[in-house]
């Protein structure tokens, strides 16, 4: 079914919002868990999404990628402030900090999978259609979400997590790309190459959650 503009908008604004606050939210908290309440402290530990929306990454660019074709959905929002540095085993708990974000991402997307199962029961309710595409919208933006920032690029979540684990040298030299990495994304966007990267990785997080649902 095609779907006008207004529809779109009706269909994805709450799994998108849903989908950043639950990613930032779960920063927060597992910071705070591991010492650092920086965030906590600036009230970062909620599921306002007023309180992560940023209104150009989290608003204006999903919305131009609504309207362009293709299908791709794109943006960000407010980061999470963590001071690393506060963490009780900083380069180890930088891994759990980062990693909470896409598993955060994960669970939401299988809860929108328990939603599709729910509207594939509802037939003959006017529910039904609407739910089955809000959710394959949710599981959709948070399979993105967990993906992108998995890519170990930093400042994504999973440069964060590579940044723990190597040896202090490469860490060090890794450490130096983070403030070019949104250009860096931005150019693999740009030129086609950052959907090719993500497919395989979001086909198979797709089959893991038809598994799991």
């Amino acid at each position: 079914m095609e779907l006008n503009l207004i529809q779109k908008i009706a269909i994805w604004a709450l799994p998108v919002l849903f989908a950043i606050t639950a990613h930032e939210a779960a920063h927060a908290y597992v910071a705070k868990k591991f010492g650092d309440p920086t965030a906590y402290l600036l009230g970062r530990v909620t599921f306002n999404p007023l309180k992560h929306i940023d209104p150009v990454g989290t608003i204006l660019l999903p919305l131009i990628f609504l309207i362009l074709p293709g299908g791709f959905l794109f943006g960000w929002a407010k980061p999470v402030p963590v001071d690393f540095g506060r963490l009780k085993k900083p380069k180890q708990d930088m891994l759990w900090v980062a990693a909470a974000g896409p598993v955060a991402n994960f669970v939401m997307a299988i809860i929108w999978g328990l939603f599709f199962k729910l509207a594939e029961g509802l037939d003959g309710s006017s529910f039904q259609l609407p739910l089955a595409y809000m959710s394959q919208a949710g599981i959709s933006i948070n399979v993105s979400l967990m993906v992108l920032n998995l890519i170990p690029l930093p400042p994504l979540d999973g440069g964060r997590i590579l940044l723990s684990v190597l040896p202090n040298h490469l860490a060090a030299k890794l450490a130096l790309v983070e403030p070019y990495g949104m250009f860096i994304l931005i150019g693999l966007l740009a030129t086609g190459v950052l959907g090719g990267i993500m497919a395989p990785f979001m086909a198979l997080a797709y089959r893991l959650i038809h598994f799991i649902v």
